[in-house]
């Protein structure tokens, strides 16, 4: 009898783990990539489904999502501009590939290359990168605000962050 309660007691824990994985793997998943986006259009997302391409973290603030199309319809999604620039600039279809960020006094999605970036505002990855579709001062244009990500001249680097704000 002594043997058997050990033995019972690891075939519950078992049971219970096995349990517990079937019900996540049941739960729904995180989208990272949309295929069969064919039209090339942006993709309608909700907050808390989509995850980033870049930094895997949960888009929940879509004020600041980008979307990146390649030629073959394949989407990816990102929680901050800056994520994309630099996801996208590592990729052999960059030329070709549609971006799409929304403009942030609208909400409306508008073509990434031909937006207008600002430097500052808050981000959820603390880049400073918010999406315009018109000019205004002190915007950049889409593969200056790029550069500066790979140069890491943002928000979220601390020392630049100061030079940025005293603009």
């Amino acid at each position: 009898m002594k043997t058997i309660k050990p033995i019972i007691v690891i075939l519950i824990l078992i049971l219970v783990i096995i349990a517990i994985f079937s019900l996540l793997g049941k739960s729904q998943q995180m989208i990272v990539v949309y295929e069969g986006n064919s039209n090339r259009d942006s993709v309608r997302m909700t907050p808390g489904k989509f995850q980033c391409s870049e930094c895997g973290m949960l888009i929940n603030e879509l004020n600041f999502a980008s979307q990146v199309v390649a030629p073959s319809g394949k989407t990816w999604f990102f929680d901050d501009h800056g994520c994309m620039a630099a996801w996208l600039s590592a990729r052999s279809f960059k030329d070709e590939a549609i971006v799409w960020v929304k403009d942030l006094p609208s909400g409306e999605w508008i073509d990434g290359k031909l937006a207008w970036y600002s430097r500052t505002d808050q981000t959820p990855m603390s880049y400073g990168f918010g999406a315009y579709r018109t000019h205004r001062e002190g915007l950049v244009v889409f593969t200056d605000m790029q550069q500066a990500m790979l140069r890491g001249e943002t928000l979220a680097n601390l020392s630049f962050r100061k030079q940025l704000m005293e603009q």
